[in-house]
């Protein structure tokens, strides 16, 4: 643990599926930060997307090396002198296969860079910002995932499929279903509810559409998932001035979120709520809207009978500290870390028959 005083930990996250709503134009991106022996930031730097499944694990790596550089000259560190830890919670590395290939070529190709490695998915690093113990994870920005961990280690998972078999509940899908509903109320072939003009309208402005065949390109040869994406911060300023039919995909996109976390909640293990809560970390900008999400979230968690409260949370830092969290506790280094200071709660949801519960139990005392 040589040095460790000096450049304890580093870590790298890159960001996937969280800023469908940005004004940059959602695209994917990564962050990193160095961390000293207190736990406080000594040098951070951003760069591009990490993903090895777009990339591939060559170039990944070398883009994790250019950021190390970076923030190693900030924060005064010799370019050959190696951090301690390197955790690194990255969009794609959710297989452990990959993941070892993915450290062996950082370990070969840039030997200098570390001396061990924690190698996670995103989710992760979004968790361990929250919580040293585990608990859930949901995304909900340019595409959606759900992830639960226990203390024990065991995972269970819901989502993250991308938007040819998921996304539900994500940017991507909300703007993808207002195309949707659209196109099949013009076609005849099933009418919206509500009216379809100012959504039309947004669609046309958004795609510098003409006609409704202009709508093909971007479906296909130029399709472009995060812009397409962006669509949804659109919609939720149309939604917010009372359109119906976006209010009611955003309905939709918040009955679609509770479902993920009923679908995981029979995996959740006791000692992982024995405080009477659950959290769930929600990650992404979709959740910027959550006055437009609630009361369809709200209603479809009320379905089921849940024991617990559920607090939904919302990271106040860059999930990278969490990640670094991971390096350092895989370096047995106790970083020192105040998860109060990392978090805001944006909702505490209580099953209403519990609620009702306690109160005809202090009635009848």
């Amino acid at each position: 643990m040589r040095n460790i005083a000096k450049h304890n930990a580093f870590v790298v996250r890159s960001v996937r599926n969280v800023d469908g709503l940005s004004s940059a134009g959602g695209a994917t991106h990564s962050r990193l930060v160095i961390c000293d022996e207190s736990g406080q930031s000594v040098g951070a730097t951003s760069g591009l997307g990490t993903n090895h499944w777009g990339i591939g694990i060559p170039e990944c790596a070398r883009r994790i090396a250019d950021m190390v550089e970076r923030a190693k000259e900030e924060a005064g560190i010799p370019r050959d002198t190696p951090l301690t830890s390197l955790g690194l919670s990255l969009s794609g590395c959710e297989q452990e296969a990959t993941n070892r290939e993915l450290e062996q070529e950082l370990r070969t190709t840039f030997p200098d860079l570390a001396q061990s490695y924690a190698v996670s998915s995103d989710t992760m690093g979004s968790m361990y910002t929250a919580s040293s113990i585990g608990g859930m994870v949901l995304i909900s920005g340019t595409g959606s995932n759900c992830l639960l961990r226990n203390p024990d280690g065991s995972t269970s998972n819901c989502g993250g499929w991308g938007n040819f078999l998921g996304d539900e509940g994500s940017a991507w899908y909300i703007s993808y279903r207002a195309v949707k509903v659209v196109f099949d109320h013009m076609d005849n072939f099933e009418q919206s509810a509500a009216p379809v003009e100012k959504t039309w309208a947004l669609i046309k402005e958004h795609f510098s559409l003409e006609t409704r065949l202009d709508m093909l390109p971007h479906c296909y040869a130029k399709f472009d998932k995060p812009f397409f994406a962006n669509l949804c911060k659109k919609l939720s300023q149309n939604a917010e001035s009372g359109d119906e039919l976006a209010r009611g995909l955003f309905r939709e996109a918040g009955v679609h979120l509770a479902r993920m976390i009923l679908a995981l909640l029979p995996n959740v293990h006791q000692d992982l709520v024995k405080s009477g809560d659950l959290s769930v970390v929600c990650v992404g900008s979709v959740w910027s809207s959550w006055d437009l999400l609630q009361e369809a979230f709200i209603s479809e968690l009320s379905k089921t009978s849940i024991d617990f409260n559920l607090k939904l949370v919302r990271i106040t830092k860059s999930s990278a500290y969490g990640a670094c969290y991971l390096g350092a506790d895989s370096a047995n280094f106790d970083l020192p870390r105040n998860y109060a200071d990392n978090v805001t709660v944006l909702y505490t949801y209580t099953d209403p028959r519990k609620k009702a519960k306690a109160t005809n139990g202090v009635a009848a005392s």
